[in-house]
């Protein structure tokens, strides 16, 4: 059957809070290509407002593909654009759907039924015709990482896509990530974000328990991970609906050490870490899972443990003991909660698995912020504010947030201020400053000593490449293979001449036929 009609000309609807936001729906609606970075307001109203874009997009004639993080985002956008635009228009891309029903709606993409797509990460080469808008959400999401070669991020795909297709591109979030900026910074793209007026009317009230003042007037918040003042939020906001528990590590108790000096726990065998199931059990090895009952330090031959770093179901029974009466819900791996409702509770849930509330979470608490600060990670910091702003964009407008963290830190400042595009600037200018992307272009080999340099002797990298390393590769057990890895650093502009170089030296290797392969990555998420 024909396709149904595209909708007519849509009015600004959720994007009149955004002062660019109508101008941004007249241009698609036009025909032309606008291209913007979305600071979205937090609410639920994200969905709506990607509907509406894309609905300016048919009513122009012309194709959409919305990229999501997850199946849970992809059901709420699905359900806004049904809203939005109707049956028939356009169709949802998840594995869950299983291959046949994927192929048929891949099908009715290709023939031109459906005019606009939505779906995970694959969705990014659904062949829309004459596509005329890209929509990528939570860009900064490790999940949009495609972990197979060659390694291709819908960020990437979409705005090449773009480009050759002259269509307009979105890539929206509740943060906003130093990649996105770097294409603002270009003049690729424009910022598009709510004035500060309405942001304060909408966001929540963020305060920290982290400083040395508070924890001075709270000693029992030095060994407690709720301090008296989250106690307080939490006790309050219970009389008005859920609140929301963020915690960075799921299991129960994921990192243990000797109980005297300290020691890290580590398995006799592997020499994997440790970790504890329940409060009954006795130690496991995180790596092999080896039963540690008869375990002892090392160091000083103590029996006892204590705990490093404590999981969402060790969190979920201490507060069911702190507010009786409570219920007390999780939220995580295992599974992952869809909705809550209205009724007081509370909901323990890991970074990605928040479930929204019905008519908002009343607070949250953001738990053991140095796990997430303190990571050896280059993103450590962007990635800890992403994840906390997600789950401060479930709370209701001006509802209470308390994080964990100490308060003088940019990320926890950024969070308070409510102000990721400063935090995202100043991150870009510091990786400018120290030559590390996206400022930069790396790229990363990995492979066993031998191949590695094989490869750099191969390579014939572009003027002023900067190689880093090779240096050895933790590796899991004993009897694992010995690798290494090496960095290859240009500047950005030199990033193609790199790419080519490695592909060229890849090629002789393989025509030689090396028994043994090396891995290699442009601008991995992992660069410690």
């Amino acid at each position: 059957p024909e396709p149904p009609e595209p909708p007519a000309a849509v009015d600004a609807g959720v994007w009149a809070d955004y002062p660019a936001g109508p101008s941004f729906l007249r241009a698609l609606a036009g025909g032309r290509a606008p291209r913007a970075v979305w600071t979205a307001l937090p609410g639920p109203g994200w969905t709506a407002a990607i509907a509406r874009a894309v609905a300016a997009a048919l009513s122009g004639g012309r194709g959409a593909i919305v990229v999501v993080a997850d199946g849970r985002d992809v059901a709420r956008v699905d359900a806004a654009l049904k809203a939005e635009l109707g049956e028939g228009l356009h169709v949802a891309l998840t594995a869950e759907l299983g291959p046949a029903e994927r192929y048929r709606r891949w099908l009715a993409v290709l023939r031109g039924r459906a005019r606009a797509v939505v779906g995970t990460r694959a969705a990014m080469f659904a062949p829309v015709a004459d596509l005329g808008l890209v929509v990528l959400w939570d860009d900064g999401d490790d999940v949009h990482a495609e972990p197979h070669a060659p390694y291709p991020h819908p960020r990437d795909v979409l705005a090449l896509r773009a480009h050759r297709a002259d269509a307009g591109a979105l890539i929206g979030g509740f943060t906003r990530t130093t990649d996105a900026t770097q294409l603002v910074e270009t003049g690729w793209a424009h910022a598009l974000s709510a004035g500060r007026d309405r942001v304060r009317a909408v966001m929540p009230r963020v305060r920290y328990a982290g400083e040395d003042a508070q924890l001075a007037r709270d000693p029992a918040a030095r060994t407690a991970r709720l301090p008296n003042v989250a106690f307080e939020a939490a006790r309050g906001a219970l009389e008005g609906g859920p609140v929301l528990v963020q915690v960075p590590r799921r299991g129960y108790v994921p990192g243990i050490a000797c109980g005297r000096c300290r020691t890290p726990a580590r398995c006799g065998g592997c020499r994997g870490p440790l970790s504890l199931a329940s409060s009954h059990a006795a130690p496991y090895c995180r790596w092999c899972g080896r039963i540690a009952g008869d375990w002892h330090c090392p160091e000083c031959g103590f029996v006892q443990v204590r705990a490093v770093v404590v999981g969402a179901k060790r969190t979920a029974e201490e507060l069911g003991r702190a507010f009786p009466g409570v219920p007390v819900r999780t939220s995580g791996r295992d599974a992952i909660l869809g909705r809550v409702g209205p009724a007081p509770a509370l909901v323990v849930a890991t970074p990605g698995a928040e479930p929204p509330a019905d008519e908002g979470y009343a607070a949250a608490l953001l738990l053991d912020g140095w796990v997430l600060l303190g990571r050896p990670d280059l993103r450590a910091g962007e990635e800890a504010l992403r994840r906390w702003m997600n789950a401060a964009s479930l709370v209701r407008p001006q509802g209470p947030v308390i994080v964990a963290a100490e308060g003088s830190l940019p990320p926890v400042q950024a969070l308070v201020r409510w102000d990721p595009v400063t935090y995202a600037e100043r991150e870009l200018a510091e990786r400018r400053e120290a030559g590390f992307p996206p400022a930069a272009r790396m790229a990363s080999l990995t492979g066993s000593p031998a191949a590695v340099r094989e490869l750099l002797s191969e390579a014939r990298l572009p003027e002023g490449a900067e190689v880093l390393g090779p240096v050895p590769v933790p590796q899991a057990g004993t009897d694992a293979q010995e690798k290494e890895r090496a960095l290859i650093r240009v500047p950005r502009a030199a990033g193609h001449a790199m790419a080519r170089a490695l592909k060229e030296a890849q090629g002789v290797r393989s025509a030689r036929k090396a028994a043994e392969t090396v891995r290699v990555q442009i601008d991995p998420l992992e660069l410690i």
